[in-house]
């Protein structure tokens, strides 16, 4: 008669046949008792929206991350090239914009565009509302992206290398403070040497990206009218702007582009100039290890649930398979078959949800939001590739190896007294 004893003999992976066997049996004397089988299909849906649950945290927090890093990036690119300043952020010594930096710069793989800007603080007055901005002058080679995409009204400007346009692009939350419309006329007051310095600009475009940080500041206008005004030639600046391909490789081309330009200009990254901004985006990380943690941990503790009740109900069985010559190692590792089971099922539904309403959210923005309290009018969703491929292999191997603590049960289990029990 062939006996666990001789397993090793025949190379029969007798465990993982019995372990099929249990589970998928529905057979009156084999399968496991109709409560039984409830107590662990709800195991099953508890792994399962842990796993759903953990997705979802997951892509919300790096979605928001990333559209509010967007939008700050924005407004003032991943790094900026000016002078030394150690002043106001807006009191920028001039910089002359042939520089020889500037083509070995833009042709680096990791940039996405090189532009020139210059900033004027400014006041802009109607018959009834006042407001300070921040006119940000802008070149021909600006890059478009992120406020064609917020421009609810209008169009772009359209800068020339040889004429000056008196257009201007404001934001919603100021229309709506001055009362103001696409193609009105707006006058802005801008103080030089002591002296008002006004000018008629029309607006050609609204933008709204919901940050009221920047949108009430800032308007976007021609950059030779910055150059006037602040008594510059035509080939000085405040500074570069340089947009990456990706945020990842924001300090490394910090490092580079510094050791690229001249002694007296310096790098500023958008970390450096927003601090409050991404040290609140990086407290976003914690909220989420404690949250997959806490989810982990409840997956764990519905399998080792789902373990003791089939220890408990296979105790007879124990016994009889001890009796022929299983040993405490071998009933171990049926049962622990048998979980690793329930744990893969969780884990599968667990993404097929997830990652289903991951990509319905991405898609048709099934779930809005305020975007004057959230920034964004809808929940962001992005979950990387790497990310998912952690937090379901991490989950996979926590709850194994919290099911080893209560399998060390079967140990105790004695073939003379389990055989008898009921």
């Amino acid at each position: 008669m062939y006996s666990f004893a001789q397993k090793e003999r025949y190379s029969v992976n007798y465990e993982l046949f019995i372990a099929k066997r249990i589970i998928q049996s529905k057979s009156a004397d084999n399968s496991i008792n109709k409560g039984t089988r409830i107590i662990l299909r709800f195991s099953i849906i508890g792994v399962a929206l842990g796993v759903f649950l953990m997705l979802l945290s997951l892509a919300v927090v790096k979605g928001f991350q990333g559209e509010i890093r967007n939008k700050v990036i924005g407004f003032g690119s991943h790094i900026q090239i000016t002078e030394f300043n150690y002043e106001s952020p807006l009191s920028f010594k001039p910089m002359d914009k042939n520089q020889p930096f500037y083509t070995e710069i833009a042709k680096a793989p990791e940039v996405s565009s090189v532009q020139m800007y210059a900033l004027k603080e400014g006041i802009i007055k109607t018959d009834e509302e006042i407001a300070g901005v921040i006119a940000k002058g802008i070149h021909s080679d600006f890059n478009w992206d992120f406020f064609s995409k917020n421009l609810e009204e209008g169009e772009i400007l359209e800068i020339s290398d040889s004429s000056r346009t008196n257009s201007v692009i404001i934001s919603r939350h100021l229309a709506k403070r001055l009362k103001l419309k696409l193609n009105d006329r707006l006058l802005i007051y801008f103080i030089q040497n002591g002296k008002s310095r006004p000018r008629k600009l029309t607006i050609s475009g609204i933008y709204n990206t919901g940050m009221q940080q920047f949108d009430k500041a800032y308007i976007l206008v021609d950059i030779k009218h910055i150059q006037r005004l602040n008594e510059w030639n035509e080939n000085q600046i405040s500074g570069f702007e340089v947009l990456l391909k990706r945020y990842e490789d924001l300090f490394k081309m910090d490092k580079i582009l510094y050791n690229k330009i001249p002694h007296h200009l310096n790098t500023t990254t958008i970390t450096e100039q927003y601090p409050e901004i991404f040290g609140w985006l990086e407290l976003q990380d914690l909220n989420v290890i404690v949250i997959v943690t806490l989810l982990t941990l409840v997956c764990g503790i519905n399998m080792i649930t789902a373990l003791l009740i089939l220890i408990l109900e296979k105790t007879n069985m124990i016994g009889i398979l001890k009796a022929i010559g299983a040993t405490n190692k071998q009933v171990r590792k049926i049962f622990i078959y048998m979980a690793v089971y329930l744990v893969v099922l969780g884990l599968f539904w667990g993404n097929v949800f997830g990652l289903g309403f991951i990509a319905l959210q991405d898609k048709f923005h099934l779930i809005g939001l305020d975007k004057t309290s959230y920034y964004v009018d809808y929940v962001p969703v992005n979950l990387g590739l790497m990310e998912w491929f952690v937090l379901n292999i991490g989950t996979f191997f926590l709850c194994v190896l919290m099911l080893l603590l209560p399998a060390l049960i079967i140990s105790n289990i004695l073939p003379s007294k389990s055989i008898r029990f009921n």
